[in-house]
């Protein structure tokens, strides 16, 4: 079995389901990942900031030396971190992910914020002393991104794409880009809907991926919404309706509309019931109001370790 696909403006196909890293220990990604491909998953989404894309990696080489799967038929993501914005470091870092992942090529590069973390050393998360708040670096994310569409023309990627992103910088983006964004990957789930952001995307042909899709119950962040998405008595009754878990009502409500999902998960019985068991059924107009109605703009990823950063999307005063 296999995952639809969503046509990509560059011609290339994304599965609509991908296995999402984030927060994966490095001692378990490995074998998370051989039992997804073993499942059918072709679509991993991964960033240097996770620390481990050389366990995914592992993984990735092994089943494509076993001939279960074979680089053309993974769609693999990888995501510039802020302290590499500096347009001559973007293509070191594209090659360290590459290489990583042990593959010769990316599917997708997305700039994974669009804030500058200041640069120089091996340190990811650079603080200042003072107030204990990201050290940032006056590169406009511009200047990067027309270093990684020279990564497309280099061959190291297929696509480039962009990570939260707001409205502001996105029409900002659209305007100076020679090559557009093909991906915008958001935070995106019924606390959080995003509309404007995702009909400005689709207006421009740019694909939405969503990250905790599933209301992300593990965050260190913030916790909005008066329970958990996965126990949300509206969530549950539907869940109940359709004969389907929570968690699959959910990635239903983000594909049904076109988004793709990258849920992320180590339990092989999970990435099984999340792969197999969204693509039989059709949620109600009814239904999908409902959920559509617990948009409350809550948000758990809200990176308040960089407020202060001109490019910072989410903080209260919009960045430009």
């Amino acid at each position: 079995m296999s995952t639809p696909n969503f046509l990509l403006s560059n011609g290339k196909n994304m599965p609509m389901l991908g296995l999402g890293t984030w927060r994966s220990p490095p001692e378990v990604v490995t074998q998370a990942v051989k039992d997804a491909i073993d499942i059918g998953y072709r679509h991993f989404d991964c960033a240097h900031i996770y620390g481990n894309e050389a366990q995914v990696g592992a993984a990735l080489r092994e089943k494509m030396d076993e001939g279960v799967v074979t680089r053309d038929e993974l769609f693999i993501t990888s995501k510039l971190w802020n302290t590499h914005h500096k347009p001559d470091l973007v293509r070191p870092a594209c090659e360290t992910s590459i290489r990583n992942l042990g593959v010769n090529y990316l599917n997708l590069y997305l700039m994974h914020w669009p804030m500058a973390y200041k640069s120089g050393n091996e340190n990811l998360y650079p603080t200042c002393p003072d107030t204990n708040k990201a050290a940032f670096e006056d590169i406009d994310y511009v200047d990067t991104w027309r270093a990684m569409e020279n990564l497309v023309d280099e061959g190291l990627v297929q696509a480039i794409g962009v990570s939260n992103f707001n409205e502001q910088q996105m029409n900002r983006l659209l305007s100076v880009a020679k090559l557009k964004p093909v991906v915008l990957q958001i935070e995106c789930h019924p606390y959080l809907s995003q509309k404007p952001l995702i009909t400005l995307c689709y207006d421009n042909a740019i694909a939405v991926t969503a990250y905790s899709c599933l209301g992300s119950g593990h965050t260190p962040y913030e916790k909005p919404g008066a329970y958990p998405l996965l126990q949300h008595p509206t969530i549950l009754a539907i869940a109940e309706k359709y004969e389907r878990t929570a968690a699959q009502v959910l990635l239903r409500y983000q594909t049904q509309s076109g988004i793709i999902v990258i849920p992320r998960s180590v339990s092989k019985q999970h990435m099984l019931d999340n792969f197999k068991r969204i693509w039989d059924f059709e949620l109600a107009i009814d239904d999908i109001q409902a959920i559509n109605d617990l948009d409350c703009n809550g948000r758990f990823m809200t990176m308040k370790a960089a407020y202060g950063h001109p490019h910072h999307p989410f903080e209260p005063v919009q960045a430009k």
